[in-house]
């Protein structure tokens, strides 16, 4: 009897959420991450961020800093607030180059800046960088929940 080695299934491309409220931004963004193997999500304010988190589970925001209705800071306070999403890396693209404003961005929970106007090598080493350091994290909990049910197993044999 042969044993075929099944194929493995695909990866699942990392979905990246883009906020930012100027059209221009979210296009320019979009066409910088062309280069990336991902699938891209578009929100236009920090509401509708939330709202497309819930949804779909990003595996990087990209989140501009001055919206309106909700600022980036307090998106990312929320995310970082939340089991569910805390574990997801935010990156904020932001104009603002004042060290009251990166020190709000770091007290709301940001895991790196971008500054405005985007840099396009800056955008893709980072998000590179957050996703391949986000699918290790997965990795490691996937692993450690595996572990954890084995060494159950292991006492109730």
């Amino acid at each position: 009897m042969s044993h075929q080695k099944r194929p493995s299934p695909p990866e699942r491309l990392p979905v990246i959420l883009v906020v930012d409220d100027n059209a221009q931004n979210l296009e320019l963004i979009q066409a910088y991450l062309e280069d990336v193997d991902c699938r891209t999500v578009a929100a236009r304010d920090g509401i509708e961020a939330l709202d497309l988190v819930a949804k779909t589970k990003p595996d990087l925001v990209l989140l501009d800093v001055m919206m309106p209705k909700m600022s980036g800071f307090e998106v990312c306070r929320r995310l970082k607030k939340d089991p569910a999403t805390n574990d997801i890396p935010v990156i904020m693209v932001t104009a603002l180059n004042e060290f009251g404003d990166i020190e709000r961005g770091i007290d709301s929970g940001t895991d790196d800046f971008v500054s405005k106007p985007v840099n396009r090598l800056e955008l893709l080493t980072r998000v590179k960088t957050m996703l391949r350091l986000k699918h290790l994290s997965d990795t490691l909990q996937r692993t450690v929940a595996y572990l954890s049910e084995v060494e159950k197993h292991a006492q109730t044999s």
